[in-house]
């Protein structure tokens, strides 16, 4: 697992797991060890400019798998239980990243950033909507990323608004911005979000002072608390801004190179799925790759075959809340009509529109480890 970062990113958007997104979490023996790490959110209400509560959404609401899921974990903090439960067993390099790989018939030679050369039967690309690995093998970002004409951003703030348990969001309808609070395990802080509906323009996604301008003009005069939220964004440790976007392609592999995530399918924070659609393709991808015996071309293709319309579901899901909160106008689409039929038949399907084998008779250590050619790079 190489991870381009000094150590683990704490913190990060707050992710919900979901119908078999759950199941996995159940099948990976980590239930407990989520639950206990989740946001322990209560529910969530829409405020309107002055605070008062205007409806309100609750954890426990359709089975925990409504608005607000019931299990509920920051990005970070689902990414420690993980480690935590493979460090043993899985090497880890951080601090370094691929810039290099070529592959034949029996695997693929990687080069580091760092300096280090590895030969490995599989590649699989987990590194996000910009996935560097992505463009190295299928194109460029152009190709694959559906920009929806929203920015979102999100840092952690001291939590002086007393929010406890609640998540609090606020909407301006006129112009299509919110701005969000939610509770995390630390009670002595709060997360804060931001919408914008429209895109961002040419701020790189690594221009963190440029980001912090966009997000102060885009949010000049929005109400509620959003002034009072701004005046924490100099002094976060976690800041994050890009644009919503999904990732839409004909195949997810090529040879023995696999993506995964967002660098496969990224549905957007819209859909409220992202890292559901992460864990569920996981599970299949190591499970069909296993269930072939390793065989890079039929594994892969079962593990797309088995994904693909859970992925369009939720991709659909976030267009259409991307819409919903489109900027009012003569031109705008018409709103979809959330209370029909074919909607609640659509959630249906994004939250539990795929089998998940039993792959614990499959053996799951046939591919032999990586054989470094030099010393691993990083740590």
């Amino acid at each position: 697992m190489v991870e381009r970062t000094p150590g683990l990113r704490p913190g990060g958007q707050a992710v919900d797991a979901r119908g078999v997104a759950k199941e996995v979490i159940g099948r990976m023996g980590l239930d407990a060890e989520v639950r206990a790490a989740c946001t322990d959110t209560a529910g969530a209400h829409t405020v309107d400019a002055d605070g008062k509560v205007l409806e309100t959404f609750r954890a426990d609401d359709d089975g925990g798998d409504g608005f607000i899921a019931d299990i509920e974990i920051l990005r970070g903090d689902l990414s420690q239980v993980l480690y935590d439960d493979t460090r043993d067993d899985v090497e880890y390099i951080f601090g370094d990243r691929i810039t290099e790989l070529a592959q034949d018939a029996d695997g693929v030679d990687v080069v580091f950033a760092g300096g280090g050369r590895r030969r490995f039967d599989l590649v699989v690309g987990a590194d996000g909507l910009y996935s560097e690995l992505r463009a190295m093998v299928f194109g460029p970002h152009e190709r694959f990323v559906r920009p929806l004409g929203h920015v979102l951003a999100f840092y952690s703030v001291p939590n002086e608004f007393a929010l406890d348990r609640w998540l609090l969001e606020y909407q301006d309808q006129e112009s299509g911005r919110s701005v969000l609070l939610r509770p995390i395990q630390d009670a002595t802080r709060a997360m804060a979000m931001f919408y914008s509906a429209s895109p961002a323009g040419d701020v790189g996604h690594r221009d963190v002072a440029a980001q912090k301008r966009l997000l102060r003009e885009r949010m000049a005069g929005l109400g509620w608390l959003a002034p009072d939220i701004l005046a924490h964004l100099d002094d976060t440790p976690d800041f994050y801004l890009d644009q919503v976007a999904q990732v839409v392609m004909e195949r997810w592999s090529s040879g023995r190179v696999g993506l995964l995530g967002d660098a496969a399918f990224s549905s957007s924070p819209m859909s409220g799925q992202g890292t559901g659609l992460a864990l569920v393709g996981a599970y299949l991808m190591a499970g069909e790759l296993a269930a072939a015996g390793w065989d890079a071309d039929a594994g892969f293709a079962r593990y797309e075959a088995r994904m693909r319309s859970f992925v369009e579901a939720n991709q659909e899901i976030g267009r259409l809340n991307a819409r919903s909160r489109q900027v009012p106008g003569p031109d705008a689409e018409p709103l979809p009509d959330f209370a029909g039929e074919w909607f609640t038949e659509l959630v249906g399907r994004a939250i539990n529109g795929v089998d998940l084998p039993d792959y614990a008779a499959v053996p799951d250590s046939a591919a032999p480890a990586g054989s470094p050619t030099s010393p691993p790079a990083g740590p």
